[in-house]
């Protein structure tokens, strides 16, 4: 056999084969890359609605697995700024926890409160979004404002809020150690009265708080209250909901005709806010856990026990109207004054709903006592 017809013979042979292996190759490199998928769908994004339907994110869904919105006051924020803030817990619950953290941008440092939120503790991803950027949307002066959300690809959820060097209300009011000037009680009032008025009736739709107590009320530079934990229960789940109902109770701010969180509205609202201006009034906490088995231990039943029984002055001091309180510049709270503010408090812990004032009936109550 000559050279050339050797060569035809080795060429018809090799060319097929040669397709062959390649065609094997490139099968078992498609089957190992689809494996590799699928493990990383089980353990990195169980649970996720969108990755389960589609049997796992390609690159380009990855990437949207991460996420951070940034809203007024936040437009500066990163990932990284975020993920890498050293932080301090200052506070934990049932469904997060609460960071006082460093951010250190491009801008300069600033201390930043960052609220995580367990995965297992969360609503739907549709309506969790909605939600988030419904709140992210809110702005007043009395209310504390979300920044920004950092949704990580693990479930991780993060809020960024301004941090209040001043603190919450509720160690206010217990380290003042003397009781507060009425000045001081009517402008607190005033402005958690105004800032719930904007949840209830000053946006597109009505936003109910739903965990209104005086340590989710802090302070500015100027004293002035800024409600924080806006509609937070709105983000749970119903589970994780009605822990925090039990929490409320718990604390004595719930109003007593809920069972479940889904039942919270204004009149709810407008009892937590009763609580807290009778704890302005008299420095005592909700619920008394010190009182003797005779005393009255919860706090506005304490109150109404005390007036039923004419003894109303032994819940303040005497010294509580002072004459720099009448002075330029200061509402003009007299002990009349005290007494309508008792007054106003207990019609907002009314057991009955329909007893209670709303937001804007309490402001102009509030106006009218400091004429």
């Amino acid at each position: 056999m000559n050279r050339p017809h050797l060569l035809k013979l080795v060429l018809a042979v090799s060319v097929p084969s040669l397709i062959i292996f390649l065609l094997l190759l490139l099968f078992l490199l498609h089957r190992k890359r689809s494996d590799s998928y699928s493990v990383g769908n089980c353990e990195g994004d169980a649970g996720n609605e969108k990755g389960s339907s589609k049997g796992g994110f390609n690159e380009e869904e990855s990437q949207l697995a991460e996420d951070l919105l940034r809203f007024q006051g936040g437009e500066g924020l990163t990932i990284s700024e975020i993920l890498d803030a050293p932080g301090e817990v200052i506070g934990k619950s049932i469904y997060g926890t609460l960071y006082k953290a460093s951010m250190l941008g491009g801008s300069g440092s600033s201390v930043r409160l960052l609220r995580f939120l367990r995965p297992v503790c969360v609503g739907e991803v549709e309506e969790f979004g909605d939600a988030i950027r419904f709140l992210g949307g809110v702005r007043h002066r009395n209310l504390v404002p979300l920044l920004g959300f950092y949704g990580g690809r693990r479930g991780e959820k993060l809020l960024v809020h301004p941090f209040y060097r001043r603190g919450n209300l509720a160690d206010f009011i217990r380290d003042n150690g003397e009781p507060l000037k009425p000045s001081v009680i009517y402008r607190i009032s005033t402005g958690i009265a105004r800032g719930l008025d904007h949840l209830h009736a000053g946006l597109q739709r009505s936003l109910i708080h739903g965990n209104l107590k005086s340590k989710n009320v802090f302070l500015d530079r100027n004293w002035e209250p800024c409600i924080s934990d806006l509609g937070l229960h709105l983000l749970l789940n119903p589970a994780s909901g009605q822990q925090m109902l039990e929490a409320l109770s718990t604390e004595g701010y719930k109003a007593p005709e809920l069972m479940k969180i889904k039942e919270v509205n204004e009149g709810s609202d407008i009892f937590g806010f009763g609580v807290i201006l009778l704890e302005l009034l008299t420095g005592r906490e909700p619920i008394d856990e010190a009182a003797s088995p005779d005393e009255e231990s919860y706090l506005p039943n304490y109150v109404r026990k005390a007036v039923l029984e004419k003894r109303i002055s032994e819940l303040y001091r005497s010294n509580m109207v002072r004459r720099e309180d009448r002075g330029e510049g200061a509402s003009p709270i007299t002990e009349e004054g005290i007494l309508k503010l008792f007054q106003l408090a207990l019609a907002c812990c009314s057991p009955s709903p329909s007893l209670r004032p709303n937001a804007r009936q309490v402001l102009r109550n509030l106006e009218e006592i400091s004429k």
